[in-house]
């Protein structure tokens, strides 16, 4: 019988062999995953979690000067309470600063600094929010349409109208394609983005007047 549990070697596979030779290192990695996933944990606990709390806190002046448009101070802080980007900087790997992105994002493009626009909503990472991740995707082409940058326009407000199929944001950026399209002179590609619309989402804002876009593009033909 074996004196302890150490020096049963398994035969089956050649598995046991390479444990028993690896012993010493094989103990050294499982420490180290151990410490790893205690780290994270702490990592969560004692430091995300306090940080996005503090950051929630902090960040409803920011909305209030966002919905005043008072943009300046949205972005930067009135002195006493941080601004959008301070938040995003100080409080990353929060959603208060995940969120603060993407209100950087439509600010910048607001204030026609599109280059920044598309870094901060870059820095946006997806939630699941059926309306927050299509706009994000939008605003970059929107940013890269101002730019002029039609190709990586057309990308983006692709993703958009397909990140999540709803009434609301799907024909609101299969229009921004449609229109992108147009500049380009891709008539064929404006038309089906346009009539997309018309079929499938008659009850949306853009339905309203997309037969207008439709005979125009048509006449172009």
């Amino acid at each position: 019988m074996a004196k302890n549990q150490n020096d049963i070697i398994v035969q089956d596979n050649g598995s046991g062999k390479f444990v028993q030779e690896n012993k010493k290192s094989l103990a050294v990695i499982g420490g180290a995953i151990i410490a790893l996933v205690l780290l994270y944990i702490g990592y969560q606990k004692f430091y995300l979690a306090p940080r996005a709390e503090k950051a929630a806190n902090e960040m409803f002046k920011a909305e209030e000067y966002l919905a005043d448009s008072v943009a300046d101070r949205a972005i930067k802080g009135d002195g006493s309470y941080p601004g959008f980007e301070k938040i995003a900087q100080e409080y990353s790997n929060t959603k208060s600063a995940n969120l603060a992105n993407a209100y950087l994002g439509g600010l910048y493009l607001q204030k026609g600094e599109f280059k920044k626009a598309i870094e901060a909503l870059g820095n946006y990472s997806t939630t699941g929010s059926p309306v927050i991740d299509p706009l994000v995707l939008g605003m970059t082409g929107d940013a890269y349409s101002e730019l002029k940058d039609y190709n990586k326009a057309i990308t983006y407000y692709k993703k958009a109208a397909e990140k999540n199929d709803n009434s609301f944001t799907t024909p609101l950026f299969l229009k921004k394609l449609g229109l992108v399209y147009e500049e380009q002179k891709d008539l064929e590609a404006a038309l089906n983005a346009y009539k997309k619309i018309k079929e499938n989402y008659p009850e949306s804002a853009e339905a309203s007047l997309i037969d207008t876009y439709i005979a125009r593009v048509e006449a172009k033909k």
